[in-house]
């Protein structure tokens, strides 16, 4: 049987969105290569014909999940009124949402111990993800210079993974407490 041209990337593209859900649901090692390629309709065999290791399969779906998270808040940003980007971002961040399905949420929350102890070679690769994911949040930040505005992206989303993070712990009532707090604290002191 013959496929188009095409097939085979939007077969790769498929299994890198599904990893990357499965990967902040069940972090770096819970991702089984097999349970993937199944949800693909694939065989375990087929995966060395999209990547040469599972870490090539993972560092995708990091960056696939980053950039997701980068692109719904950019979106959240570039709607907001002129000087108030960053707070969108804020309340886009710390949402009930991001707490309740990870899987859509922001990569970090859920894989920063992961992330910690990958292998160095990998880590390199990672590390590169979040300069783009920086780079891409910096120039919404407050701040009239360069330094301020990184100074204030690395103090408000070290803050908002903090909060996910810890809020996902907790039970309904109290989660939504942190997030409340959190963005509150945020939106006043910058």
């Amino acid at each position: 049987m013959r496929y188009r041209p095409e097939h085979k990337a939007e077969i790769h593209q498929q299994i890198v969105k599904d990893a990357s859900r499965r990967v902040r649901v069940e972090g770096m090692t819970g991702v089984a290569v097999a349970a993937v390629m199944r949800d693909a309709g694939l065989t375990h065999g087929g995966f060395y014909k999209h990547f040469g290791s599972k870490d090539d399969l993972l560092l995708e779906s990091l960056r696939d999940g980053f950039a997701e998270i980068a692109d719904t808040l950019a979106r959240a940003a570039e709607q907001a009124r002129p000087g108030e980007a960053w707070k969108t971002i804020v309340k886009t961040y710390l949402r009930p949402e991001m707490c309740g399905f990870p899987e859509r949420g922001c990569p970090l929350p859920a894989l920063a111990p992961d992330l910690a102890r990958v292998d160095p070679r990998m880590k390199a690769q990672v590390v590169a993800e979040l300069v783009k994911y920086r780079d891409r949040m910096v120039p919404f930040m407050p701040g009239r210079r360069d330094a301020d505005k990184m100074r204030a992206f690395f103090v408000i989303f070290s803050t908002m993974t903090g909060a996910i993070a810890i809020a996902r712990i907790l039970p309904a009532p109290v989660q939504e407490m942190v997030l409340a707090n959190t963005r509150d604290f945020l939106l006043r002191s910058f």
